[in-house]
Order: structure tokens, then sequence, then C-alpha cells
């Protein structure tokens, strides 16, 4: 750590953090007003340094092999702005703006972060933000009092939809899915994944402090009874798969004692952040979460977003194989679509329907080719062996990154500020691996 502390603060770090402080200002009264500016804030602060990378950077890093897949996507995208079904050029234009956004990471955090003293202190700062994040959200069940001044519009226009995202709680009250420091019910879900999983990789960490360890521990306490308390299912799995991802990796590295210790604590504080929960949210936590539990995990998945995929390959793969037009989903149809009787914006719940509609098969090809082929990189780095502090980064990056990755069958992360984590990680790993002179990565 001590390395860590001599590298002065600087871009990375803010930027962290502003992808959690931006979103907290919607806590503030009266900010519906201006929802869409704090929103596109988080998204523009990627595409401005981009810019600056392209302009101003002085430092020259190697092409990653991911990034020529990332334009692949991009070509896609801008030949099908001008698909006849797209609703509008401004609707299409802000739809290739939120993908760049969340993939333009992967062009300048290699500039920023180069060594792994610094993406440890990057992870840190991560799981500082997610933690408190998660503490927010298990305090909104326990006193609604901690709940944000105004829900979205979207959600709180719904009577309909106010009702499915509340549960009866423990004293028999309607309790609100916890947003954490948003605006959304159950939108605290996704940083509290990465709240549990880093709090967990540090909490097993000799070379920090105890008191660091206590407190990252204590943050993926949290982290977990946030992701019960929110009922967001899909988190949990991904939590979990997280978990293993990473005591495999740390097996496979010839770390087994760090891998049975990082389980067996893992083990520990998924059963008592569900006690936790329990406590808190009542009957209503056991029962979503038994749901996962008490039959065929296909089932479960088929009668929640497996319709989604199932429309996407079932109806969309032969009504529109090459896409049905860019700006038809999503935010960027919410509030700049231009739709008529006959041209109607699609409900898009995962991201394998959104990318059905914005590029076809050849995008979910193009986009899927960018996951795997960032992933065997990852794996390839994670355990190669000549650079022991980069391989357990790249361990850490890795299995926070599939963990994310594998959202795309029940959510659509890749149009959300979860994407630009993706793909910030994966920026900053590779800064690192070629400051090494790691060949390929």
């Amino acid at each position: 750590m001590s390395e860590s502390k001599r590298i002065p603060w600087g871009f990375a770090e803010f930027f962290i953090i502003s992808q959690t402080a931006l979103p907290a200002l919607l806590f503030l009264p009266g900010t519906q007003a201006i929802r869409l500016p704090i929103r596109v804030a988080a998204f523009a602060i990627s595409l401005a340094a981009f810019a600056w990378w392209n302009l101003e950077s002085t430092i020259q890093v190697r092409m990653s092999r991911a990034q020529s897949w990332v334009a692949a996507v991009m070509a896609l995208l801008a030949l099908m702005v001008f698909h006849p079904m797209t609703p509008s050029l401004t609707g299409g234009l802000a739809q290739m703006a939120v993908y760049f956004a969340v993939m333009a990471p992967l062009f300048w955090a290699p500039v920023f972060v180069r060594t792994p003293e610094h993406l440890q202190r990057i992870l840190w700062i991560l799981l500082i933000c997610s933690g408190c994040n998660a503490i927010v959200g298990v305090m909104q069940v326990y006193d609604s009092r901690w709940l944000p001044a105004e829900f979205s519009r979207v959600i709180s226009s719904s009577e309909l939809a106010m009702g499915a995202v509340t549960f009866i709680g423990a004293s028999g009250e309607r309790l609100v899915r916890p947003p954490g420091l948003f605006d959304t019910p159950g939108a605290v879900a996704g940083p509290a994944m990465s709240a549990a999983f880093l709090g967990l990789v540090f909490a097993v960490s000799t070379s920090l402090p105890a008191w660091k360890r206590l407190l990252a521990l204590g943050l993926a306490f949290a982290g977990l009874a946030a992701i019960y308390l929110s009922q967001v299912r899909i988190s949990l799995v991904m939590t979990v798969l997280m978990i293993g991802v990473y005591a495999f990796v740390c097996f496979r590295q010839g770390r087994v004692a760090r891998a049975s210790q990082f389980a067996i604590l893992s083990a520990g504080i998924v059963v008592g952040g569900f006690v936790l929960a329990l406590a808190i949210g009542g009957p209503a936590i056991r029962e979503r979460v038994m749901t996962l539990l008490g039959g065929d995990p296909l089932g479960v998945y088929q009668q929640a977003r497996g319709t989604q995929l199932s429309l996407t390959f079932n109806e969309l793969l032969y009504e529109h194989p090459l896409g049905a037009g860019v700006g038809r989903w999503g935010m960027a149809a919410a509030y700049f679509g231009s739709f008529t009787r006959l041209l109607t914006p699609v409900w898009a719940e995962i991201q394998f329907t959104g990318w059905m509609l914005d590029g076809g098969v050849i995008m979910i090809a193009l986009y899927c080719g960018a996951l795997a082929v960032t992933a065997m990189t990852q794996w390839r780095v994670a355990t190669m062996g000549q650079f022991p502090r980069l391989n357990v980064s790249a361990g850490v990056v890795l299995a926070a990154n599939l963990g994310i990755a594998a959202l795309i069958f029940s959510f659509t992360p890749f149009v959300t500020q979860i994407g630009i984590q993706y793909w910030f990680l994966a920026g900053a790993l590779h800064g690192v691996a070629t400051a090494h002179g790691v060949e390929g990565a």
C-alpha cells in the first residue's frame, strides 16, 4: 500500500466517485425537473474523457484486443441510424451516444491507471462508494425517512408500477424496495453486488491493516443485506458467481489457503446478510429467496426474464434479423424518440432484446465477441504468474466483470452505469498490463 499512497489522486478516482455522487443528487427535493441533465452527466463525463484522450493525452498505450470489437459495434450502430425504422435521427444518435459512453473507458482508462497499486486504490474507492450505497439501502427499509424525497416519475406516475416495487415488511407495513443513492426502487442491487464482492476480497487481504479489513467486511455484509432487501434475485445469483469465480482464480493461481478462507468467509456473509434482511424485511424476503432454491432454476428464469429471451429469439430474430432501428427502446426512446401509430417503442428488459433491436444478430455477435475477448484476456493476465500483484488485480477484475457481463440475460447492463464500470475496469487492467509489458493484453 505504500506505493499506492505515493500515487497522486487524479481523474480516475474522481470519475469513480462521480458515478455515485451524480445519481445521489436525485435525493434532493425538486430534482426530478432536472433528472435528464443529471442522468446524462454521468455518461457525458466518459465521453469528455474520451475527447481529452484523443486531443490532449501524450501517453501512448497499445490497443487492447477488445477495442476493434467495440469499433465494429459503433460502426454498425452508425449504419443502423439510417435504418427506415429508426424513429428519429435525434433518438438514434442519443442511443449511439449511450452505447459509446458506456464503452469509452476501454480507450481512456489505460492512460490513467498504470500500476497494480493504483488499480487497488480504484477498487477500494469503488468499494466505499458501493458500500455507502448499500448501507443507505438497508436503512431505507429499516426507516423510510432514508428514502429519496421523490421517486423517478416513470415509477411514481403509475400505481401499478409502484405496487410492483413494494412488499410487506416484518411489521406488516408496505415497504419500497430500496433504491440506495438513486431514485428508482430496487436500484441499490447493482452497487450492492460490488460492495459484497469487493468487501469480501479486501476482507481477506493480509496486506491491509485490521481496521480496513473489518470495514471491508462490514460493507460486504451491508451489500448482501441490501441485495436481499431489494429482492433482485439475479443480483444475488451474480454475486455468488463473482465469489465462485474469484475463489477458483485464487485456487488456479496456487493461493489455495486464500481461496479457502475467501470461500468460507463468503458463505458466512451470504447467510448473515440473509438473517439481517429477514429481520428487517420479514417473510417476503424469505419467500423471494426460496424461489431460487425451491424449484427448477430454469423454470424460475423462464417465469421472469425468460419470456424476453423467448421473444428475442423466437419472434424478433425472424421479424428483424438485421435490427429494427436504433433508439426504439430504453431512455433514448423515452426522451428523444419520435413515434407514430405504426412505429412504436419496444420494451426491452434484457440486453439481448436491446441488441436485437439495435443491430440484429450482427450486433449480438459483435458485442458478445467483445465480452468474450475481454474475459479471455483477463483470465490470461490473472493466470500468467510472472507479476503476482498484477495477477491478483486481474483476478478481482475478471470475477467482478463476469458478474456484470452475465447480467445480459436478465437486465440491460451495457446501457447503464454498471456497464461503464465494466469497461472502466477492463480499460484500467489493460493499462496496468501494458505498463508491465504483457503481450496480447
